[in-house]
């Protein structure tokens, strides 16, 4: 991300403190006729309806807390005292589970309000990725950036969700802004706003570690290829770098231990094709949840890897030509070499650790890219044709993410409606996998029943992440229903949440319901209530009632 000055009279960019680049600038920077007339209007017309979409459906979904989401409310009402204990069974940093614990003191825990963090956080980004944008390629790659950004179906998706990945991508666009500003004046102020946000980034999410290893190689690359006062900033900009790394230092214990005890038995290792796999994943949610590629995801990708590669290698020639430069666009290798090279890297760190990937993890490179596909746009030297791609960009994106609303994440409100018709004060609740229990939990009474989770036996409230696949291994589905028996004593019935198919955990759950004790003793009976549908929802879920004989179900 090279420090480029964007002169306010020109929006060209230039050197770092110095006058406008126009002579020697490169072709595809020069001679970009703006909109007129109608296309003037339309567009800006269009760019406020746009934005306005955005912001509306970044707080808007019809769909219940599935298990991520409901962990993490779960984790964060907490008392604060208690927050490192139970990360460290979870396996996630810590600051967005702080920022939600004073959100929900202040707004309270209905799903609207733990979401509406991550939706403020994803609105407040816009602005902000605007004056990156401005910042690295003057107006028209701010306007596009924010387009881009505004009707991201990844932004959207994770604007409604209460996770960090919203906090992630706000953090990553502070982050840019601060560098940019670093690189040009390293001043004291700048330089701390350089170690605040790479610390926030480092307990935010994981992943930020490969990205702020891939800045820290490229600063190195420019101040090895720097002279004089540039070389000066970028080397104080690197200290900065590293100053915000060493504020991480207090949680590296709790991040060695969780690196080494939890995983994610959920997914399958990485592969090199997991970097192609984050740029899909961040154009087609609905895909991700559902399995079947959506038509507006595979158009959203084209538009991406088309109008990403036109930025690394395109150069406009005139209004209908863009000619190729396979040595790269030099203003736009740092941005390529960020994407790629953070992506590359968490690959092999993946490889190596053996852990999974999920498109989601790569939010610290959506910024970026999206930064890097309105750069792109520029390279089309003619304004209409560049408001026609974002045109289908926006409504691509727009088109999928309105399913997001009534998009159904959890059978949870299934389940738990029936436990809340036909479940008495004492019943036995069991989940297997425990995967299933927080969810359901959060929308039942507290208190009313005895729950209890396979394989630990614990409490649906929280899913422990230590050695889970080593867990999942030992637990015994026959041991577990001599359990419930015991637990209800013989005359409450037992409430089976389940749903086959987790990875590692084989045929158990299936075991669970069909093959052991449940029903064994003279008169009891079971019902299923429930019945899973994994196209209707991402996390699909089964209810099984085994009732004793002096129970008899409405």
């Amino acid at each position: 991300m090279d420090a480029i000055a964007v002169d306010d009279r020109t929006d060209r960019p230039g050197p770092a403190d110095g006058p406008p680049a126009v002579d020697n600038a490169p072709r595809w920077e020069v001679a970009l006729p703006g909109l007129t007339g109608g296309w003037r209007t339309a567009a800006g017309v269009g760019l406020a309806l746009v934005v306005a979409f955005g912001v509306v459906l970044r707080f808007w979904t019809d769909s219940a807390l599935w298990l991520d989401e409901a962990l993490t409310v779960n984790i964060a009402s907490q008392p604060l005292s208690h927050l490192h204990a139970l990360l460290r069974e979870d396996g996630a940093p810590p600051l967005y589970y702080a920022l939600l614990h004073f959100w929900m003191k202040a707004f309270g825990t209905s799903d609207f309000a733990v979401r509406s963090l991550a939706g403020t956080l994803s609105v407040i980004t816009l602005p902000l990725a605007w004056l990156a944008g401005r910042r690295y390629g003057g107006r028209p790659v701010a306007w596009a950036l924010l387009v881009l950004l505004a009707s991201a179906p990844f932004a959207i998706y994770y604007a409604t969700e209460a996770r960090m990945y919203a906090l992630v991508m706000l953090e990553t666009v502070c982050g840019m802004l601060a560098l940019d500003r670093a690189l040009r004046r390293p001043r004291w102020g700048n330089l701390v706003a350089v170690a605040v946000v790479t610390a926030a980034l480092l307990y935010t999410h994981y992943w930020a570690l490969y990205l702020v290893a891939t800045v820290a190689l490229w600063l190195l690359w420019r101040a090895w290829n720097g002279q004089g006062a540039d070389r000066r900033s970028t080397l104080t900009t690197l200290g900065a770098l590293a100053v915000g790394c060493l504020a991480f230092v207090p949680w590296l214990p709790t991040f060695l231990f969780q690196s080494a005890h939890t995983g994610n038995p959920w997914s399958a290792p990485s592969s090199y094709a997991a970097i192609g796999d984050a740029v899909t994943g961040f154009t087609d949610n609905q895909g991700a949840l559902s399995g079947a590629v959506t038509n507006q995801g595979q158009l959203l990708a084209l538009v991406y890897f088309v109008v990403a590669a036109l930025a690394i290698f395109g150069a406009a020639r005139d209004r209908w030509h863009v000619g190729l430069d396979l040595r790269t666009q030099r203003p736009t290798r740092p941005l390529a070499f960020v994407v790629v090279g953070t992506l590359a890297l968490a690959v092999t760190g993946g490889l190596v650790a053996k852990s999974a990937f999920s498109p989601r993890y790569a939010s610290v490179v959506f910024i970026p890219l999206l930064l890097l596909v309105a750069t792109g746009t520029r390279t089309l030297a003619d304004a209409r044709v560049r408001t026609i791609v974002l045109v289908v960009a926006a409504v691509a994106g727009l088109g999928q993410s309105v399913e997001n609303v009534w998009t159904q994440r959890t059978e949870a409100p299934a389940v738990a409606r029936v436990l809340a018709a036909h479940a008495r004060a004492g019943d036995v609740v069991a989940f297997c996998p425990d995967q299933v229990g927080p969810d359901v939990y959060r929308l039942v009474e507290p208190g009313r029943y005895d729950m209890v989770t396979f394989p630990r036996g614990t409490s649906p409230e929280f899913v422990n992440w230590i050695n889970y696949t080593k867990v999942m291994h030992a637990g015994n589905p026959a041991t577990f229903a001599a359990h419930l028996q015991a637990l209800s004593g013989g005359s409450h019935p037992i409430w089976l949440v389940w749903e086959p198919g987790y990875r590692e955990l084989g045929t158990k759950c299936e075991q669970l319901e069909l093959d052991t004790a449940l029903a064994d003793p003279p008169g009891w009976s079971a019902r299923q209530w429930v019945f899973s549908r994994p196209g209707h929802y991402y996390e699909p879920m089964e209810l099984t009632e085994f009732a004793p004989p002096a129970r008899s179900s409405p």
